[in-house]
């Protein structure tokens, strides 16, 4: 145990704990503003560098995810053993470096290295962070505490697009890699200094501490709704990530947008309605979940099932007044599965096997949503252009989004597992209204 971990008791104060998660949802921010800001910037780096939607997706997807969740697995085994804060710490100036060096790059390769150098960095935030938040706030707030921290993808979204679309059009796309890298840096000896790692609660100084990676999976091969999740949340992220990546693109060559514009509208739109989606998801799960864990599932099962007609609107209007006015309910409910999902996930395990847990289930989750959504609607769209033409974009993001309409599928599944998967781990089976 730590220095800074003795200083704190089981129960921390109500006002710390918040502020905690405030930092913390800021370096989530950091991580999705470096990750996204390439999003943006892929039709003047398209432009620029001479690429196709191929290798667009190879950047912002595959590439980016296989180091990301390669690298995440034994950083989170780490985080399970030790300092838990300077491990995000690490890894916040990693990705922010690594940002600012992709603004120096000369050609795709360059750009690719420097990409998997942010993958590598941001592997070790997530994870430590969920432990983290875990220990901090108790089982029935920690759905509402991860989904807070889950908001800072949004923010990042919102402050990535809004201000990457203005900065690439008027400094260039490589100045806006500079301007977001380096505060990032400076956050992370911030955190250093402000954020206290917290005393682990409900396994402290047993053997589950120091539970193995195998000892971890050993537990989850036991628990079937973990891995019935770990499939919902694969497809939503699939068809988030692949859709998502390559919207900016759709707006700019579909509907004649700039740059500015698209980072204006995704930005605002987009960000919010991420924003109080991800919240919404885990303050329900929460308020239900009292009553029956199963609506930590649920929540995700209705929320993904009833986004589908706004999405396939929002990829097959022809005004882009409509498909903004579809994108937003649709982005609302599509949102709402990931805070509860990993909150749920965190109580079929010990204590000290949360953050490989939470590796393992973004492992799966970014393999398949991060690693082969934009790689597969790019792939696609290259394919497609010879039978669709300008349209060939679109059709690619229907194919993924009808794909990606297993995941109400899973979800169901999952949510019939459930509660004879806590009863394990807890032994005891939660009320069933």
């Amino acid at each position: 145990m730590t220095k800074d971990a003795s200083n704190i008791s089981t129960n921390h104060s109500s006002n710390y704990k918040w502020f905690v998660l405030g930092i913390l949802t800021l370096v989530y921010t950091f991580n999705f503003i470096d990750r996204q800001i390439l999003v943006i910037l892929q039709e003047p780096i398209k432009a620029d560098l001479g690429l196709s939607d191929t290798q667009l997706g190879l950047l912002t997807g595959f590439s980016f995810a296989v180091v990301y969740v390669t690298a995440g697995i034994p950083i989170a085994w780490l985080a399970d053993r030790s300092n838990r804060r300077n491990i995000v710490a690490a890894s916040l100036g990693i990705f922010s470096i690594m940002t600012t060096l992709s603004g120096m790059v000369q050609n795709y390769t360059q750009l690719l290295l420097a990409r998997l150098g942010v993958g590598l960095g941001e592997a070790g935030g997530s994870p430590p962070s969920h432990s983290m938040l875990s220990d901090y706030f108790p089982e029935e707030k920690r759905g509402t505490a991860i989904s807070i921290y889950t908001t800072g993808i949004y923010f990042g979204i919102f402050f990535g697009y809004f201000a990457g679309g203005w900065i690439a059009e008027t400094f260039g796309w490589r100045n806006a890699f500079f301007i977001v890298g380096i505060p990032g840096i400076v956050l992370a000896f911030l955190l250093l200094v402000l954020v206290k790692e917290p005393r682990r609660t409900l396994a402290s100084a047993t053997s589950q501490d120091k539970a193995s990676f195998k000892d971890t999976m050993a537990v989850l091969a036991k628990r079937p709704s973990f891995w019935w999740i770990a499939l919902g949340c694969s497809t939503a992220s699939f068809v988030g990530y692949g859709n998502g990546n390559f919207f900016p693109s759709l707006l700019i060559r579909n509907y004649g947008l700039s740059v500015t514009e698209v980072g204006v509208v995704l930005g605002i739109i987009g960000g919010t309605t991420g924003m109080l989606g991800t919240f919404l998801g885990g303050y329900l799960a929460d308020r239900w979940g009292k009553k029956d864990k199963r609506w930590y599932v649920r929540i995700a099962l209705y929320g993904i099932a009833l986004s589908l007609p706004m999405s396939y609107i929002t990829l097959l209007g022809t005004e882009p007044l409509y498909v903004i006015m579809a994108y937003a309910p649709g982005h609302i409910l599509g949102t709402l599965y990931l805070g509860p999902c990993i909150a749920i996930c965190h109580t079929l395990v010990p204590a000290g096997m949360r953050a490989s847990t939470s590796a393992i289930l973004l492992f799966v989750i970014n393999m398949i949503g991060l690693g082969l959504g934009p790689l597969f609607v790019g792939a696609l769209s290259d394919a497609y252009s010879t039978h669709f033409g300008a349209e060939n974009l679109r059709y690619a993001m229907v194919t993924a989004l009808t794909i990606g309409t297993s995941g109400v599928f899973f979800f169901w599944k999952a949510q019939r597992a459930l509660l004879s998967d806590i009863e394990k781990t807890q032994g005891v089976i939660d009320p069933i209204t």
